[in-house]
């Protein structure tokens, strides 16, 4: 699943650490998540879409369109 995550990271220029901290993760997580290698759960990727102001499908992308 492709995501905008380290975009939006980057323009608050938060570090993976700090977004961890925000959103009670691992910064490993978070590094999974942005390089694509997990795919948060809802309940996660919800926490993320409330962080950043955005609806999840603004910031996580499915690429079946």
């Amino acid at each position: 699943m492709k995501n905008r995550l380290k975009v939006l990271r980057a323009e608050r220029d938060w570090s993976q650490a700090e977004l961890a901290g925000k959103l009670d993760v691992s910064r490993q997580a978070v590094n999974a998540i942005e390089t694509g290698k997990h795919d948060p759960s809802l309940t996660l990727a919800f926490r993320i879409a409330r962080l950043f102001g955005s609806p999840i499908e603004d910031i996580f992308n499915d690429e079946l369109d």
